[in-house]
């Protein structure tokens, strides 16, 4: 199954690590450390600029979404028996 990060970019689900708030991992040390240690060509940014809700963390790299991260969160339970 795949999730649909915004702006017609789609992520296989079993590669997702991490769905994290970009206010969250903003005020974060420990995650701003991280982010700081990823090759630049690792980040991809599908939202416009200033747009950005969510940081998908995946196998494959890390990606900055206009979705929120409650929203992708909610879609990501969507077919595996999780959804309300």
């Amino acid at each position: 199954m795949f999730l649909h990060l915004g702006n017609n970019f789609m992520l296989r689900k079993d590669k997702i690590i991490a769905i994290i708030d970009v206010e969250t991992g903003a005020n974060n040390n420990t995650f701003q450390n991280y982010l700081s240690n990823i090759e630049s060509n690792k980040i991809m940014n599908i939202a416009e600029d200033g747009k950005q809700k969510s940081i998908i963390v995946s196998d494959q790299g890390i990606y900055l979404s206009p979705i929120s991260s409650s929203t992708l969160s909610k879609r990501s339970m969507i077919g595996i028996g999780l959804e309300s």
